[in-house]
């Protein structure tokens, strides 16, 4: 077995050489420990979005094997930990409320027209995940998946636990679809306590921007579920 220190597996050393504050060496210390602070939440936020990523594609991945129910349950798993992952992300997010406006005001200009809405990877979380208007591959995954085993997904919502894994994926799609939304609303509510009614630092409207962005994912899967209201109440009816 080789010989490997914790510090050199990690790569300590590049990764904590990596957070460079702009602001000036006689700036105020606690405004460069706040624009410290606020760069080790980002470059944080970045990592749990590429192992985020990385669970969701696999899962996508595993949904379309042809193996069965090792590979659903796997999703399963994948599904749970990015569930977690999400929680880590609006926990980071909450943190941030921690930084005083005042000095973010100060090192605010330095970063020009860097904005988070600019994140590479969050982009791609977007094209897996989807909105209310546009189905993600993870849920065409699932339809896909759904499909072989000769259901709909409104038949996996009307079986519930009776549909086995692809009853728990379902469950966790939407577990992550909730965490996400979480995550988009904490970032609202962090933004307007900071910046108000300002224009974004990326050039967008800011706040109205966020607020358009903030919807709920697999609105089809949560539109089959509504349906058994109704049928169910069909049912004693009659």
């Amino acid at each position: 077995m080789t010989d490997v220190t914790y510090s050199e597996y990690l790569r300590a050393d590049t990764l904590l050489s990596l957070q460079r504050p702009r602001s000036s060496d006689s700036a105020d210390r606690a405004v460069v420990l706040a624009e410290h602070f606020f760069i080790v939440a980002h470059q944080s936020c970045e990592l749990w979005l590429k192992q985020l990523i990385a669970d969701l594609e696999a899962v996508v991945d595993t949904l379309a094997s042809e193996s069965g129910t090792a590979d659903a349950e796997l999703s399963v798993e994948l599904l749970r930990r990015s569930d977690g992952l999400l929680r880590v992300l609006h926990e980071q997010v909450l943190v941030l409320e921690r930084l005083p406006l005042r000095h973010f005001v100060q090192f605010r200009p330095f970063l020009g027209n860097a904005s988070g809405a600019q994140s590479e990877q969050f982009a791609v979380l977007a094209r897996l995940i989807g909105n209310d208007r546009r189905a993600g591959a993870l849920y065409k995954a699932f339809v896909a998946a759904a499909a072989r085993a000769g259901l709909s997904v409104a038949q996996v919502c009307r079986l519930g636990p009776e549909a086995g894994e692809l009853h728990r994926v379902a469950e966790a799609l939407l577990d992550v679809g909730d965490g996400l939304w979480r995550w988009k609303v904490a970032h609202l509510g962090l933004m307007s306590r900071m910046v108000g009614g300002e224009q974004g630092t990326g050039g967008s409207s800011g706040i109205d921007y966020l607020l358009r962005r903030i919807t709920l994912p697999f609105s089809e899967l949560r539109s089959h579920r509504g349906r058994l209201h109704t049928a169910e109440f069909a049912g004693s009816a009659g």
